[in-house]
């Protein structure tokens, strides 16, 4: 009997705080005019879905709701859909309408039309949905940070953390899904409750905060291991060099919407040839290369004027404070306090920042 009572203490509630969170955050998207912009839709839409299902999941769990049970595999098939679309939309150098995806609506219609004439192959369907899509994301994460050519390139490495861990978590859930018919089988299913709720909860949550893009403790530049770079070409050194004099002419680092796409379109060059030739020649991710720019101009204004820290990140090209903050460290050493600070007390003939942006 306390079993029982723990089990619905735990189960109950958990569902539906997770689906407050991610309303939350969906609210939070809603409100900053997400939907007008065609990039961010998939992932509003996204997150309207993750909520949706753990609101499912409670009722079902927590109240034993049999009747709501066939929606539920329905909404796992658009989740997995919907964040393939969402990142592939994401590393499109032109977004393009949702309708676009259309065929992505086939697997969802799929799990309708067995859940009408023969259920039994519909758990199979989910697994394997899910753990296609999630495998695809990881083959999109491939090529780095900088295969998200339409992120702007302030957050360029969380939008990549974010898409690693979906592609991550659909697997797992794919995993999860195979664990609960192992459990149906050798125990009848005694656990498969507690897998359900407590599995597909984190994995919501988690899931839902990847999607809004959460800022994250450090940069991957830091948590990521990139394999050699190919020996760099004549052809690399000279758009290398045709990229820096765009930096420096124009200071198009300063434009807090830039990202890959937007370069490659003012050298009329295919976005993934530029992010080769700046890993080549540089040994960074052009969204590295970028921010050492605006790190540079920041370490300047720091040196030569008195303007607040924060005026300085929106000028030099950066929106997030915890991105500034943390790309600053990884390029300065420290923070923007402290360095301003040290550089009040360096001779006058030692005040230039000593950052190198060319590798």
């Amino acid at each position: 009997m306390c079993l029982i009572e723990l089990t619905i203490m735990i189960f109950v509630p958990l569902p539906f705080v997770v689906a407050l969170l991610l309303f939350i955050l969906f609210m939070r998207m809603v409100r900053q005019n997400d939907w007008t912009e065609q990039a961010k839709r998939p992932f509003l839409l996204l997150i309207g879905a993750y909520t949706l299902q753990s609101i499912i999941i409670g009722v079902r769990w927590g109240y034993d709701v049999v009747g709501i049970l066939p929606v539920q595999p329905v909404v796992a098939s658009m989740i997995a859909a919907l964040a393939w679309i969402s990142f592939r939309n994401l590393a499109a150098d032109r977004q393009t309408s949702l309708l676009h995806f259309w065929p992505h609506i086939l697997p969802s219609a799929l799990i309708v039309a067995l859940l009408i004439f023969w259920r039994d192959p519909v758990g199979p369907v989910v697994t394997a949905t899910f753990l296609a899509y999630g495998t695809t994301l990881l083959w999109l994460a491939r090529n780095g940070p900088d295969a998200l050519v339409s992120s702007r390139l302030d957050g360029a490495l969380l939008s990549y953390r974010s898409l690693v861990i979906t592609g991550l978590a659909l697997i797992a859930s794919s995993a999860a899904d195979i664990a609960i018919s192992l459990d149906l089988e050798q125990s009848g299913g005694i656990h498969a409750g507690a897998i359900v709720a407590i599995g597909n909860v984190i994995t919501l949550l988690v899931l839902g905060t990847a999607a809004s893009i959460a800022s994250a403790s450090q940069s991957l530049a830091a948590t990521t291991t990139e394999p050699p770079a190919p020996a760099k070409s004549q052809e690399d050194d000279a758009i290398a060099r045709a990229l820096e004099s765009l930096m420096l002419s124009r200071q198009i680092y300063r434009d807090p919407e830039l990202n890959l796409g937007r370069i490659a379109r003012k050298m009329n060059l295919p976005a993934r040839r530029v992010s080769i030739a700046v890993n080549r020649v540089h040994g960074v991710s052009v969204s590295q290369y970028v921010n050492d720019f605006r790190i540079r101009a920041a370490c300047e204004s720091l040196v030569a004027t008195d303007e607040p820290i924060t005026r300085l990140m929106f000028d030099c090209g950066f929106i997030s404070k915890s991105n500034f903050n943390r790309e600053f460290l990884r390029v300065a050493g420290t923070n923007p306090t402290e360095f301003r600070r040290r550089s009040r007390h360096k001779p006058a003939g030692d005040m230039r920042p000593t950052l190198f942006v060319s590798r």
